[in-house]
């Protein structure tokens, strides 16, 4: 880390060179600090333009209402001007039809654009509807001069106002109704009703209501604000829901009790009039501007809170140039960050951000004196007009550089909102906001808003370092890794490599003191996490031998495992556990991620400590493991001591009659056990493992030698067995127990010989050792093969007779048994032997008849046409159809011999057709090859007719064999398809 900053600051001196050099191509340009390049393409446009309409009226403009693209104008005394901005070709002009001296006081334009209230100077009113050509009289507001209509946004539709408030220049508020449809035959009047509901006053005396707006806010809660010449009232109540239509005189009622809520300034200038701005159609108003005596109240609407509707108020008072003797200001329109002031001459566009004026326009004077300016809340556009001329405001970009403002008024968040689309602007947001808050020493704040600038890296490090601020500085650097793309490896390297050391630093001055063990618990986590980001798995793997000599040089042991955990370096672990004699441990890391390469290195340490643990994680890894591998290790553990084999045979047996593994050295090395520790486990084993050489998986002659070497006489014998060294093994099972013997001598049951043998050595054992007659006489009688006199030469001359005179009885009676059965069987040969002579005679005098229409019995053609073999059975079968039907079921020896005999057959054929006349030796030749032919002739038909095809045991044979032959099934079945 210190070689880094130190390049740093050897550099700054000639990077400030640079600099300097640089600072005049950089304003030429625009390259901020921030490294964006912040040019403007072409000229931005103006946020107010203006444009004239052309329009050049009749006759001189009186009044003008525009709404929802709804244009009304006052012409002169008795004209009224209506235009549909969508077809603004198409203008509708209405003679008003007043013959008095009256004159139209003012406009009124619902927010539809459907109702058109026009208050006349003689204390009258008449109505205009959009869908009509006739002005109809509102007879009860006779008598009262209008001032203002409050429109309810709520209920109000394109043939009914519903509920309408109406203020008086008397300071009268009236609730109020119109409908556009023709009334009835007792009530012909638009006006459904027309009643007070309250009334204003100012010092005592009624006032003007100069303004009313009605909204509707949350849970059935509605807010009247009325205006007069220097006094806002403010009158909130609740309707129950389903009742607005019913009128708005509850909401007055509820304020009756209490002064209704107002602020007063004192200065009057004899008129008043508020605007407020809505962002979207049919929503209810965010801010509002009133401009009054002394200045232009503004603030935001706040519609939750219980007292007070109006929020955040401020006066811009009006600027030294506004005289109320010369040019007292005449209409407002507020947009969303400006408030428009119409003066007689000029037009000027205040921010409500800073109160300072950002445009002025000057109108020349032979349009004539500015009279009103009213925006439409649907287009948004605003509308100004004199006597002679109409203008129009169109509102582009407003917000454009609101951004900067909210930026130098501090407010960072309202500025990255208004300027999210432009990253020169945010980035400059961004580090004014990381320096504001490093100045008020929030250095967290700073590190993340410095991070997401593009400022350079290495002055924001210094910055944190001389401030000392390890925290904020580590939150720099995460937040910048966070930035970093994957492609940028150098840059991620060198952040992970500094974050590593300034956590392990952070840890070891945690770590030293008692009183922040919950703070380095949670560091400790947080570092962890750090290091288990998979992001930069990549990273910290390449460099991974790096990060492990930091963790090392700190002594950090418990973080050097769990990050090698984490790199699935688990042969590191292990090797840690076991220098530090935690062999659980290390077994726990072996048994949890299964590597059997680890499990073979590190298996022979721990065999030595903790054994039956070891075998248990062995028998649970299964067949993942090879035994042959692990041997090494359980040949360590078994020369500790001979009480040490448990848990060697354990898993032997484990994997000889769990995992069925046949390899000859597991079964070698668990017969060597088995004989050491556990022998008469070791005849069990080689009992169940087989009675023949093919069927065991150990080596005979080791185990041979093992048995013998450990005196295990009666394994030796088994294994003999198995060798078929029945000679050997007789003898040796001689000397443990003579009925071993006897199961031995019954084995080689094809070689009697061997076997008589066998028993005349059992017979010699039991007479010269055991000296047992008794026994002798049982020899006897297990094996038919010794006889009496078989065994006789062994005993001795003192034994009488008196001992064999029931086996000699016994062996006389099988004599004459013997010669019985032969007798028998001569007398049965002699009697067969007659039958096959008489049978013999018969046959030759046997014949058969065969019609002419007799056919073949494969073919089904006539059988006289070719030769044909006649069988007893009754079936007939051409000569050359029964050797096609018989050859496939020969065997292969009868077939080659059959191609031989026709092939000899064919040349004695040959001999036979010659052309010359025999000469008389030939004579003598053909007749010998006429025999011949005769022979062969009769040994095909040995071979072809010694039976019928159908009823001989050729078809007997046959009916197992598949109709198909295997070889030519898919062809077969292809051809059917």
């Amino acid at each position: 880390m210190a070689s880094i900053l130190d390049e740093y600051e050897d550099s700054q001196i000639t990077r400030n060179l640079a600099q300097q050099n640089r600072m005049s191509a950089a304003n030429i340009i625009g390259i901020t600090h921030s490294g964006f390049v912040n040019v403007r393409l072409e000229e931005e446009k103006p946020i107010f333009n203006k444009q004239r309409i052309d329009f050049s009226p009749p006759e001189k403009i009186n009044h003008f209402v525009v709404c929802n693209n709804q244009l009304c104008m006052s012409l002169g005394k008795d004209a009224l001007l209506r235009i549909d901005l969508g077809k603004p070709d198409q203008p509708n002009q209405i003679e008003l039809g007043r013959k008095d001296d009256s004159k139209v006081h003012k406009l009124f334009l619902d927010p539809t654009g459907s109702h058109l209230v026009i208050s006349l100077t003689t204390n009258e009113c008449v109505y205009l509807n959009r869908n009509t050509q006739k002005v109809r009289s509102l007879s009860r507001w006779r008598g009262h001069l209008i001032e203002s209509v409050g429109w309810n946004k709520l209920l109000g539709t394109e043939t009914n106002t519903g509920p309408i408030l109406v203020g008086t220049s008397q300071g009268i508020i009236f609730e109020a109704e119109i409908s556009a449809s023709e009334g009835t035959l007792f009530n012909t009047n638009p006006d459904q009703y027309f009643r007070q509901v309250h009334s204003l006053e100012e010092d005592g005396n009624p006032a003007p209501v100069c303004c009313l707006e009605v909204e509707r806010g949350v849970e059935s809660k509605y807010y009247i604000i009325a205006t007069t010449r220097k006094r806002l009232f403010q009158f909130v109540g609740r309707l129950v829901e389903g009742t607005e239509q019913q009128g708005l005189s509850s909401v007055f009622a509820q304020n009756q009790d209490l002064l209704p809520s107002f602020q007063e300034f004192p200065v009057n200038m004899g008129y008043s009039e508020i605007a407020f701005y809505t962002s979207k159609l049919r929503s209810c108003p965010k801010s509002f501007a009133w401009m009054m005596g002394n200045g232009v109240l503004y603030g935001q609407l706040d519609y939750v809170r219980p007292d007070s509707l109006l929020s955040d108020v401020q006066v811009w008072e009006y600027t030294p140039d506004i005289d109320f003797n010369l040019n007292k200001p005449i209409s407002i329109v507020l947009t969303q960050f400006h408030f428009l002031l119409l003066l007689p001459d000029r037009v000027k566009a205040i921010c409500t951000l800073n109160g300072q004026v950002v445009y002025e326009d000057v109108f020349p004077d032979k349009f004539g004196t500015l009279k009103k300016m009213i925006k439409d809340p649907v287009g948004g556009l605003v509308w100004l007009y004199t006597e002679k001329a109409v203008f129009r405001y169109h509102i582009q970009k407003e917000s454009r550089d609101v951004w900067q403002m909210y930026m130098n008024m501090n407010k960072f968040d309202l500025a990255k909102e208004y300027c999210r689309d432009r990253p020169e602007c945010i980035d400059m947001v961004l580090a004014k906001e990381a320096e504001h808050c490093f100045h008020n020493k929030r250095y967290l704040e700073s590190a993340k808003c410095y991070a997401l600038t593009q400022n350079y890296f290495e002055e924001i490090a210094l910055k944190f370092i001389e401030a000392k601020q390890e925290e904020a500085l580590k939150e720099f650097l995460l937040k910048k890794l966070n930035n970093l793309k994957s492609t940028e490896k150098t840059q991620i390297t060198l952040l992970v490599t500094w974050l590593t050391e300034l956590y392990l630093n952070r840890l070891g001055q945690l770590e030293l003191d008692n009183a922040k063990i919950a703070f380095f618990q949670e560091t400790r986590e947080e570092f962890r996490n750090f290091l288990g980001n998979t992001r930069f798995k990549e990273c910290f793997f390449n460099n991974r031998s790096t990060i492990y000599d930091l963790l090392a040089s700190h002594g950090n042991v418990e973080d050097m495992v769990y990050f090698s955990v984490i790199m699935q370096d688990y042969e590191r672990v292990i090797s840690h556990y076991c220098q530090h004699d935690d062999y659980s441990a290390a077994l726990e890391v072996l048994s949890k991620h299964c590597d059997e390469k680890l499990f073979y290195k590190f298996s022979p340490v721990l065999m030595q400590h903790i054994p039956k643990e070891v075998v248990d994680a062995w028998i649970q890894m299964g067949n993942r493991l090879d035994p042959k591998k692990l041997i090494p290790a359980l040949v360590n553990y078994s020369q500790i001591g001979s009480t040490q084999q448990t848990e060697t045979i354990r898993y032997m047996e484990f994997c000889v009659y769990q995992l069925n593994v046949k390899e000859e050295a597991i079964h070698n090395y668990l017969l060597s056990l088995y004989a050491k520790s556990k022998p008469d486990s070791l005849l069990w084993y080689l009992e169940q493992a087989g009675t023949h050489a093919s069927e065991i998986h150990y080596d005979l002659k080791y185990a041979l030698r093992l048995c013998a070497e450990h005196g295990n006489l009666q394994a030796c014998v088994l294994v003999y067995k198995i060798m078929e060294l029945y000679e050997e093994a007789v003898d040796l099972a001689l000397q443990v127990d003579v009925d071993l013997a006897k199961s031995c001598a019954d084995l080689p049951e094809d070689d009697e010989e061997l076997r008589k043998k066998l028993w005349l050595k059992i017979a010699r054992h039991v007479v010269q050792e055991e000296k047992d007659v008794k026994k002798a006489m049982n020899c006897l009688s297990s094996c038919n093969l010794l006889k009496i006199e078989d065994i006789l030469p062994f005993f001795p001359d003192f034994v009488t007779i008196d001992h064999f005179k029931e086996a000699i009885i016994i062996s006389l009676d099988e004599y004459n048994q013997h010669i019985e059965e032969l007798k028998h069987e001569m007398e049965e040969a002699t009697e067969s032997a007659k039958r096959i002579r008489e049978d013999i005679q018969e046959m030759r005098n046997k014949y058969g008849v065969v019609e002419s229409q007799e056919k073949c019995a494969t073919c089904d053609f006539p059988l006289l046409n070719r030769p044909f073999y006649l069988f007893l059975c009754g079936h007939m079968f051409h000569h050359d159809c029964l050797f096609q039907e018989v050859i496939p079921h020969l065997s292969a020896l009868k077939q080659s011999k059959l191609e031989e005999l026709q092939k000899k057959l064919t040349g004695t054929t040959q001999t036979t057709k010659s052309r010359h006349r025999p000469k008389e030796d030939d004579t003598v030749s053909l007749g010998k090859g006429q025999g011949s032919r005769e022979q062969l002739k009769s040994d095909i038909d040995d071979i072809i007719a010694s039976e019928c095809a159908y009823c001989g045991e050729l078809m007997i044979k046959s009916i197992d064999k598949p109709f198909i032959d295997p070889e030519k099934f898919e062809e077969e079945m292809s051809s059917w398809l």
